[in-house]
């Protein structure tokens, strides 16, 4: 890998020059009016759209590594995303109290950018791992999904709904730990008596509440966690099929099959996970306290604590994930610890590039590694 240079602010281009001030953005309680740009070296682009760009930088001041979003002010109040910025910045926020969620450290701006400071987590994305590895012994995976449970079980406590979970949007630190991003289409301020009717999410994880368009929960969250524990089992989504509108059709009417391979109490949690009456589903009653029973995962696979797993060892933590970035970003260390919502992104040097953000239905809906989140 090519040494990068250290640009003294790398938001700084020939199309950047084009963009006009649009004044100040109130940041709310993220603001950090005393930062700017030159309390950092920027070292590397690792993602790059419409709305503007991830940048690794190290903080002088203490030579901590982060992942900075440097957002355009022009396109955001031309596209008139000011107040749906402002809410992801408000998730983002909020996750930086658990170890399991990408947190927002706080914000500044100049005269015609933002800068979200955010955790930069160079493990690489879970759908990279899973890719290589095709599915995962079930100790591993069922101690990843413990680990998602934890953060899901966390933003609901916060009223907030993720409707986006998928590997794609799961990284690991480079210890081996879970760590969710993309918060592009968290809803907030969904209690759990409460429903909401937006159409969106991921293809291959749309609850069938969701495709029905019917009022849902945060039980679509549990959904998504058992879509993802079964692909980390077998390798793909349980109801996939190339064929959106047949992959649809099996969502919402046909039955999860048992197959070999997996424990009866893997099977167990996956049949409750993937009930299709979100009334029944795993998670519907006491939410998080439904998954944290020692019956569902016991101390012999994940030690449970009152919030979260215990951080023990994870079962799998390569020997190229650092704490430090090596050569900048370790070979597979695939993402950005952002989302890049509706902008084409390459990410690192995995070699997989595509559209993550919004996509119509329809029977040319982007497949696996291509595919966006929806939201029409």
């Amino acid at each position: 890998m090519d040494k990068s240079k250290n640009l003294s602010d790398a938001s700084e281009d020939e199309d950047d020059k084009n963009s006009s001030a649009s004044g100040n953005i109130n940041l709310g309680p993220s603001a950090n009016p005393q930062a700017k740009p030159t309390d950092f070296d920027f070292l590397k682009v690792i993602g790059k759209g419409s709305f503007g760009k991830v940048l690794l930088a190290k903080r002088k001041l203490d030579g901590k590594y982060y992942a900075i979003k440097v957002l355009q002010k022009r396109v955001i109040v031309h596209r008139r995303e000011q107040k749906h910025i402002m809410a992801e910045r408000n998730v983002l926020l909020k996750n930086v109290k658990h170890p399991f969620l990408v947190g927002l450290h706080y914000s500044f701006q100049t005269t015609d950018k933002l800068y979200f400071v955010l955790d930069f987590v160079n493990g690489g994305e879970l759908f990279f791992h899973l890719q290589r590895e095709r599915t995962f012994p079930e100790p591993r995976a069922k101690f990843y999904i413990a680990e998602m449970a934890s953060a899901l079980g966390y933003l609901h406590s916060l009223n907030i709904v993720y409707r986006d979970l998928k590997p794609e949007n799961i990284l690991l630190d480079y210890q081996g730990h879970v760590v969710l991003t993309d918060f592009g289409l968290c809803k907030e301020g969904i209690s759990l008596a409460e429903t909401t009717t937006t159409f969106c999410g991921t293809p291959e994880y749309l609850a069938p509440e969701v495709l029905r368009k019917q009022p849902y929960d945060n039980t679509v969250d549990w959904w998504c966690l058992g879509s993802v524990l079964y692909e980390m089992l077998y390798g793909l989504p349980p109801f996939y099929s190339r064929d959106t509108h047949e992959m649809y059709d099996n969502i919402l009417h046909k039955a999860l099959l048992m197959r070999p391979g997996a424990s009866s109490q893997a099977w167990s949690i996956l049949q409750g996970l993937l009930e299709k009456d979100r009334t029944r589903r795993l998670g519907s009653a006491d939410d998080f306290v439904s998954l944290s029973l020692p019956c569902r995962f016991p101390a012999s696979s994940v030690a449970w604590g009152a919030r979260f797993p215990a951080r023990g060892g994870p079962p799998t933590a390569p020997g190229s994930f650092r704490p430090v970035p090596a050569d900048l970003i370790a070979p597979f260390s695939a993402s950005c610890a952002v989302e890049c919502r509706g902008e084409l992104c390459k990410h690192g040097t995995s070699g997989k590039s595509g559209l993550r953000g919004i996509f119509p239905i329809g029977p040319d809906t982007p497949r696996r590694g291509y595919e966006g989140s929806i939201q029409p």
